[in-house]
């Protein structure tokens, strides 16, 4: 299915789009993304929170265990090859 918004590359019009100024391009650029931003299926409030509360805490996670090898390997090298 076909919007009539969206103007092909290969179609006639683009060579009225050469022609155009640069602020009624962006006006027919504006409305071709409002028209995709309507087809969009968005995720629930619930699954956002979610989805974000899991990249947090792996993220948060990552962090710390990172962060133990590091003071790990640092105290390794403070006690046995800088001593």
């Amino acid at each position: 299915m076909q919007d009539s918004a969206i103007i092909k590359i290969d179609s006639p019009a683009c060579g009225v789009l050469k022609n155009m100024a640069i602020t009624q391009k962006a006006n027919i650029f504006f409305k071709e993304v409002l028209v995709e931003m309507k087809r969009v299926s968005w995720l629930s409030q619930k699954d956002v929170l979610r989805y974000t509360l899991i990249v947090l805490g792996v993220t948060i996670g990552s962090a710390a265990f990172l962060g133990g090898l590091d003071f790990i390997f640092t105290e390794i090298i403070k006690r046995f090859i800088l001593k």
